[in-house]
């Protein structure tokens, strides 16, 4: 089983930033939906990390060997 984990960072100037570890695919949109919304629902930017793109390529991977 994976470790999967939320980070929370409060920069000095109180902007917060979150940071999720251990999940493949878009599953840490879901993870961090209602932590998004308690803290207000704004977010200025969203950088996805190699691991949110893994499942995607997993599944491309599966269908083009499907078709050979």
């Amino acid at each position: 089983m994976n470790l999967e984990e939320i980070e929370v960072i409060i920069e000095k100037d109180g902007r917060v930033r979150i940071e999720v570890r251990g999940v493949k695919g878009d599953a840490c949109l879901d993870l961090t939906q209602a932590l998004e919304e308690a803290l207000g629902g704004e977010v200025e930017s969203r950088e996805m990390t190699p691991e949110a793109y893994e499942e995607a390529r997993q599944q491309e991977q599966t269908r083009q060997q499907q078709r050979k």
